[in-house]
């Protein structure tokens, strides 16, 4: 990870560190699909990967223009698009694309993607890893509220262990210090790198998913649903951070 531009936050990586962060995709992908499986046999899983430009309609309220990269309109007839601050809404929109009418998809439905999100970050030292552009790999497990598995805690301690699995050093679950609007709970998985315990991974779960579920009973009647989501969220670059410093010791 290095500083080359002297540019608060922007890094230039290694193809050491590219390998790695490859590896950590792979691994994580298979362990939560692995585990979800584990509890109901019937999980979907997809992978997509999403532009990085999306259209500032789709992002939430809780960004406003001085936390995000927004594009110069250069004419009345121009979609005003952002560099997204997330991958959640484009995941949504995917997953609401494959639960539409007359889709033959079905819950419990998980869709993730690894990719680059943006951030106006706070000028910060380079060892708290608050990147203004910053690898994701985030997990949007979707199922109807009226399910009798809590996945959220299920998935806990299995996604901890994971991530301890691959940066050696010691991991803890913790409540999250902010709870957002969306999410009913939050955890956070943190690494004690030594110099502080350090954010990696969040796990929520969200209820702002933007439709009911549609299906049917045996006997043909259409029946609604409410979804949840449980969010797996991974910081790719502070487990490279983190694993890097565990290797050094």
């Amino acid at each position: 990870m290095l500083n080359l531009y002297n540019v608060n936050s922007l890094v230039h990586w290694e193809e050491r560190d590219i390998h790695l962060r490859d590896h950590m995709i792979r691994f994580f992908s298979e362990e939560v699909r692995a585990f979800l499986k584990s509890i109901n046999p019937a999980w979907d899983f997809r992978r997509i990967e999403a532009p990085t430009l999306m259209p500032r309609t789709l992002v939430s309220d809780a960004y406003s223009n001085g936390d995000i990269w927004v594009q110069e309109k250069l004419s009345l007839t121009d979609a005003e698009l952002v560099l997204r601050p997330e991958t959640t809404p484009s995941t949504y929109v995917y997953m609401q694309h494959l639960l539409g009418n007359h889709s033959r998809t079905r819950l419990p439905l998980c869709v993730w993607q690894a990719g680059k999100s943006f951030r106006r970050e706070q000028e910060q030292p380079l060892k708290h890893v608050r990147l203004k552009e910053f690898w994701q790999l985030e997990f949007q497990c979707a199922f109807t509220a009226d399910t009798g598995n809590d996945y959220h805690a299920a998935c806990l301690e299995p996604v901890r262990r994971m991530i301890a699995s691959l940066i050696h050093l010691p991991t803890r679950v913790v409540p999250s210090d902010r709870l957002p609007a969306y999410s009913q709970v939050t955890m956070d998985i943190e690494v004690d790198n030594g110099d502080k315990w350090m954010e990696v991974c969040s796990i929520s779960r969200r209820t702002d998913f933007p439709q009911r579920y549609r299906s049917q009973t045996r006997k043909g009647s259409a029946v609604e649903q409410d979804i949840l989501m449980l969010e797996i969220a991974i910081g790719l670059d502070r487990c490279i951070y983190n694993w890097n410093i565990a290797a050094s010791r």
